[in-house]
């Protein structure tokens, strides 16, 4: 096997691929890893407390945790972005380009994530990086005694204003619906901040400013001052490039995977915040990519043996 050819090619280095890549090596699976951010979106989470054995920790500490578990195994992490993914004229023959390379595999883990939704309103493009974000781990520490407000209602919103209110002097979630629906021990740490307010059924319409954003108009009238807009309004599975090789997806775009997390396409995997469920956590995605490793081992077994008759 020549050195860009593999067993396994895993796309996509947050939690699902990462812990994919450390089994591969258990089963001695000649394995890559091609992402463009080691670590994935977690990094970028300011604390985690729902991955087992840790009661409380960073994202980036987790990841860079499990990234040294998977180079101890001597699995190669390429900092790349995929551009596609080509099938070979038979099963489990694959062809991977990225903007950097050219790789070969026999299968494909498909753990590419998701990506943030833009909330899609006038302003928000103007003023990206001028008081717009989409992560407050990154930015938080920009709005030290400001005024800030997080547009969404999820847990991820719940947690960003949590965090927010540790530096700005007060902290809007401002959600289009009747309730926030985060998990409830932070709804529970939401409603105990004093320096948090909800507004609810309000649908942001504008992002204004003059150099920085100055604040938000709604679409039901009014409008609220602020220094800073944290958006969080959900994620689009990263999908394509699976779609481009005829992986089924559903009507949200994300991958539908079976049994043992294939897909539709012999040979390729999914697992992660990419496929399609209702529960998207780190663990469960870390889950999903061992299960993914296991029926690639299986396989590719199977297809040996049946070459070799």
């Amino acid at each position: 096997m020549a050195s860009n050819e593999y067993d396994l090619a895993i796309i996509g280095a947050g939690p699902a691929g990462l812990s994919a890549a450390v089994y591969a090596a258990r089963f001695r699976m000649k394995t890559i890893v091609i992402g463009e951010l080691p670590g994935g979106t977690l990094v970028n989470t300011h604390l985690v407390e729902n991955w087992p054995g840790v009661v409380s920790a960073s994202g980036f500490g987790i990841m860079d945790s499990l990234q040294k578990h998977v180079e101890a195994n001597n699995v190669p992490i390429i900092v790349e972005r995929v551009v596609s993914v080509s099938k070979g004229k038979g099963d489990f023959d694959f062809s991977i380009k990225t903007n950097a390379g050219n790789y070969s595999a026999r299968a494909v883990l498909f753990a590419t994530g998701s990506s943030r939704r833009k909330l899609n309103v006038k302003g928000e493009k103007e003023f990206e990086n001028k008081g717009v974000s989409y992560c407050a781990a990154c930015d938080c520490a920009l709005f030290r005694n400001k005024v800030v407000a997080v547009i969404g209602g999820s847990d991820s919103a719940a947690k960003e204003a949590l965090l927010l209110a540790e530096y700005a002097t007060k902290v809007y979630i401002i959600y289009r619906g009747a309730a926030l629906r985060p998990e409830p021990i932070n709804l529970e740490r939401v409603n105990s901040n004093p320096k948090i307010e909800v507004l609810t059924k309000r649908n942001v319409k504008e992002i204004f400013g003059e150099k920085f954003v100055k604040g938000v108009r709604f679409a039901e009238g009014g409008e609220q001052s602020l220094d800073g807009v944290f958006i969080e309004v959900g994620a689009d599975p990263n999908s394509g490039i699976a779609k481009g090789i005829g992986v089924e997806l559903n009507e949200k775009g994300e991958i539908i995977a079976g049994e043992g997390n294939r897909t539709s396409v012999k040979g390729v995997y999914a697992a992660g915040d990419v496929v399609a469920g209702r529960v998207k956590q780190a663990i469960t995605g870390a889950a999903q990519g061992v299960v993914a490793v296991f029926s690639a081992f299986e396989d590719l077994g199977a297809a040996t043996t049946k070459k070799g008759k």
